[in-house]
């Protein structure tokens, strides 16, 4: 397990003064440690009671329940002094619901076995939810009184567990627990399932899912049948390995139909996934194992809250309540399902709810301050980060939120037309106005196309660092394959400088986001994950031919084949994708389904549809209200329609696969192509076979062939591309140029491509296709020099002051070879565009860097004489004395030093 920041004891504990022996923690598991070194006999059982071939414990761990209790209750006629038997009798009236006989157990056994911790610490629960819960502070007391003046007794595997857990629950030190306790209990009985779930349920608890998953799986290997075993591995591999979660989830009810935890992630997923329907399916199968379930009940408030329906939502939640009115975990789960839908405001109002119950439950505590921050209310959320970290130094969320606070605070804020954004420093510099630019552009086109004001300040934070960017937007490291996200009034993105040498167009990135700006206020976050990213996506488009997803050939092979997700289950595809292909796909497709409606029901239609999210109608009653049909009318319609786009892509153009080898010759592959002509993956292996064989006339032809075959494709390795290559080798600039300038037409982000263009144009000296180029370059990476220098030349030639001031000054940050003539030649766009303070300024830092640069001394005694009288005057602008090169300073190799 990873510890961020090691101590005993944090500062808030649940127990009371007279707990300060409290502090004997640490002190208690070392004593734990010398008892459970000693040889232990096996506990003295009489042989369990069965029912068929399967005893007691069996019957729990097979769900079922009511034969467990049968089968208990006859054990303790035999032996009322059994411990375990009224444990499992406790605990399977529990998972029924019978709290009332519950308790009575509880009752009964503490009178038989009092120096039970077991029926203490399972009976807790019972209290709660018999509105006993003053009796709980009383339980962990007698539980330490109990484990301080006989360790022994409880030194066997089964109590280290127990003990473990309770001392976990008592905020003791969470790695002193795991090696004093749980690592010793598996050195002792490495057999034990027990000690392996513990294990595994500390580290989720402390989000370490590779010792978790570890855990659950060795759990597996010792009992495979075990339920609660899979059910670990489900959670452990939920966020990494959906397809091994699921599975895992699947073994866990099929060894136990009635297994409620299990049960309830299932309906977790189902929410996400917005498959409600089945969600409530599931809901009532639980309900019928324990119609008082607190958190099942919980699920049922979310989905009537989704589904617009608040009287029920409050019925299902004071029914969820009802047993035990102090359960925070009730709105917490109710106000963090409703904040994963982006409902941040409810959800918020939840955890304060949750709060009020429990001023001190840390589960509320940290999705509120997570909540509070994606609302823009950072001073109120940092504080409550710093005072759970404060409260519990293991919570990784907490310690990565106050830590990016701390980077947070060395960025830059600008401020425009209602946008907060928040760069790095240096970054800000560069181009951070280039941003802004963008940003207003993006508010004024979409803005007035979707009739929406914007009422609050929308914050954009953009991340040099990508775990930065993950802790910001998930609490936690990861999200690689996310560039932005967008959470209503907050954006939070990844900068060019963490993406490494293959960045994304930040532009494209940002209109994107700001699209869901627009759509998430228009309907008050209230709107399906599909229809949001299909949205920004089309517009994306819309504003670019280049940005967005296009269709090509994987994408019209699914569309053709059985990968299209119908409309009514679109957000599934988001939550569960089958691949990060099948992900990029469901963008895809959620934007064709924007651009169908657009089509068929017009843009007012569409903008109906938000404002009726927006007062909360459920999206598939939105859609069949708009447009006068039914879902199912709408998924059939639009397969259709995408399956007409998908053949509309190179329709001349065969794309099935070719039955040739892959060593195939040139000439066995032109023998199949007399065939079938057309057939556009047997036309790109001869062209690579031609062009690795230097057949530059033939390979020209053949991708001429694919160009007429497929004019569209703006891929890496497209026709253009590849005829590009040949045209390079053959110094043929002028054709090299002509499909450059084609491919880079259609692709957004090749900035080597793009490298090479800008060179073509300098040298014939096409300077508006050198700004043209260099621009299209500045919105993938705006922090390479050579794109600055190229750009500023050009704008330099074309007069176009403003540019040329924005690269040189940029180039200035990026600590330039040559930085005297930077200086120079920014004084002198300077100066041509009438700005002569600032332009004797910068001469004058040109003659600080190389004192002998004749250029410079020539320009500055030519703004001088240009100077109004009290400007000659003023020292102003001069260096400080103190910065003045030392005498025999070395003039500069600058090309223009003298």
């Amino acid at each position: 397990m990873r510890v961020r920041n090691r101590r005993a004891v944090p500062s808030g504990t649940d127990l009371s003064s007279s707990l300060a022996l409290f502090l004997h923690l640490g002190l208690l598991i070392a004593v734990w440690l010398s008892v459970c070194g000693c040889p232990i006999a096996a506990n003295a059982q009489d042989k369990p009671v069965r029912q068929g071939n399967l005893t007691a414990e069996d019957l729990f761990r097979t769900g079922q329940y009511a034969e467990c209790i049968e089968v208990t209750t006859k054990s303790l006629a035999k032996n009322e002094f059994d411990e375990s038997q009224r444990v499992l009798k406790l605990r399977a009236e529990m998972e029924l619901g019978l709290y009332a006989e519950a308790l009575a157990t509880l009752d009964a056994g503490l009178k038989k076995v009092s120096y039970s911790i077991d029926l203490r610490w399972f009976g807790r629960d019972a209290c709660r939810v018999n509105q006993q819960a003053e009796r709980v502070e009383k339980f962990d007391q007698e539980i330490l009184e109990l484990i301080k003046q006989a360790p022994w007794r409880y030194s066997d595997t089964a109590h280290q567990v127990t003990v473990g857990r309770w001392m976990l629950s008592q905020h003791a030190d969470p790695k002193r627990v795991l090696t004093g306790i749980y690592n010793e209990a598996k050195k002792r009985a490495p057999e034990s399932v027990a000690v392996q779930l513990a294990i595994g349920d500390l580290a989720l608890e402390k989000f370490d899912y590779l010792l978790a998953g570890q855990a659950f799986q060795l759990a597996v290997k010792l009992s495979p049948e075990h339920p609660d075993a899979w059910f670990g591995v489900a959670q452990a591999f939920a966020p990494s390995d959906s397809k091994k979660a699921e599975e895992a989830l699947k073994n866990a009810l099929k060894f136990n139909e009635d297994h409620l935890p299990s049960l309830l992630m299932l309906v977790d997923d189902q929410v996400d996934s917005e498959r409600y329907e089945d969600a409530a399916e599931v809901l009532t199968h639980i309900i019928t194992i324990n119609p008082q379930h607190p958190l099942a009940l919980s699920y049922r408030a979310v989905l009537a809250h989704l589904q617009n329906q608040p009287d029920l939502e409050k019925a299902h939640r004071a029914a969820a309540l009802k047993p035990w009115p102090g359960n925070a975990a009730v709105d917490h789960l109710i106000g963090k399902k409703l904040s994963q839908k982006y409902r941040f405001a409810e959800g918020a109002q939840y955890q304060r709810d949750a709060l009020r119950l429990d001023p001190k439950f840390a589960a509320a505590r940290t999705q509120l301050a997570q909540d509070l921050l994606r609302l823009g209310n950072e001073d109120e959320g940092l504080k409550l980060a710093e005072e759970v970290y404060a409260a519990d130094a293991y919570n990784i969320f907490a310690h990565n939120l106050v830590t990016l606070q701390e980077n947070l605070a060395k960025f830059r804020t600008l401020e425009a037309d209602g946008f907060l954004l928040r760069m790095e420093a240096r970054e800000a510099e560069i181009y951070g106005n280039r941003v802004l630019d963008l940003l207003k552009r993006a508010k004024r086109t979409l803005c007035e196309k979707y009739d929406i004001r914007l009422e609050q300040p929308i914050v954009v934070e953009l991340f040099p660092r990508q775990e930065d960017f993950a802790i910001r937007t998930f609490g936690l490291p990861g999200g690689a394959g996310f560039l932005g996200v967008c959470f209503g009034t907050v954006i939070t993105a990844n900068s060019p400088a963490s993406q490494g040498n293959s960045p994304s167009n930040w532009e494209a990135t940002l209109w994107h986001e700001f699209c869901h700006v627009v759509t998430l206020n228009k309907t008050h976050n209230r709107m399906p994950r599909w229809l949001s990213e299909g949205i920004s996506v089309y517009e994306e488009r819309q504003a670019n031919p280049t940005w967005g997803q296009q269709i090509v050939p994987r994408y019209r092979e699914m569309i053709l084949g059985d990968d299209l997700t119908p409309v009514s289950q679109l957000s599934g595809a988001f939550l569960s994708p089958k691949s990060a292909l099948h992900l990029q796909f469901a963008y895809l497709e959620s934007s064709l389904v924007v651009e169908y409606f657009i089509e068929k029901h017009g843009l007012e239609t569409l903008k109906k549809v938000l404002v009726d999210l927006g007062e909360g109608m459920p999206i598939n009653q939105a859609l069949a209200r708009t447009t006068g049909g039914s879902i199912e009318a709408i998924d059939t319609e639009f397969a259709e329609f995408a399956r007409t786009r998908a053949q509309a892509m190179a329709p001349m153009a065969d794309w099935s696969k070719p039955e040739l080898p892959k060593r195939a010759t040139p000439e066995l592959v032109a023998a199949w192509l007399k065939d079938h002509p057309t057939n556009y993956a047997a036309l790109r292996q001869l062209a690579e076979l031609q062009i690795s064989a230097k057949l530059w006339k033939e390979a020209t032809a053949t991708l001429e062939a694919m160009r007429q075959l497929y004019p569209n494709d703006g891929a890496a390795d497209s026709a253009y591309a590849m005829l590009a290559k040949i045209y390079r080798a053959q110094d043929d600039k002028a054709h090299e140029r002509e499909m450059l300038e084609k491919q880079a037409a259609l692709n957004s982000g090749d900035l080597e491509l793009l490298d090479r263009l800008g060179t073509l144009c300098a040298e014939a000296s096409d300077w508006e296709a050198v700004r043209k180029a260099a621009l299209h370059s500045l919105a993938i990476n705006p922090l390479l020099p050579e794109i600055h220098r190229r750009s500023a030349t050009a704008a330099v030639q074309l007069q176009d002051h403003n540019l040329a001031i924005e690269n040189y000054t940029a180039l200035l940050l990026m600590q330039p070879f040559d930085p005297a003539d930077v200086h120079f030649q920014l004084a002198s766009t300077l100066r041509q565009k009438g700005d002569l303070a600032a332009a004797r300024r910068h001469v004058l830092l040109a003659l600080e860097e190389t004192p002998r640069f004749r250029a410079a001394q020539k320009l500055l005694l030519e703004i001088v004489e240009e100077l109004p009288k009290d400007s000659k005057a003023s020292g102003s602008d001069k260096p400080a004395e103190d910065a003045k090169p030392p005498e025999d300073k070395k003039a500069s190799p600058s090309k223009s030093g003298f």
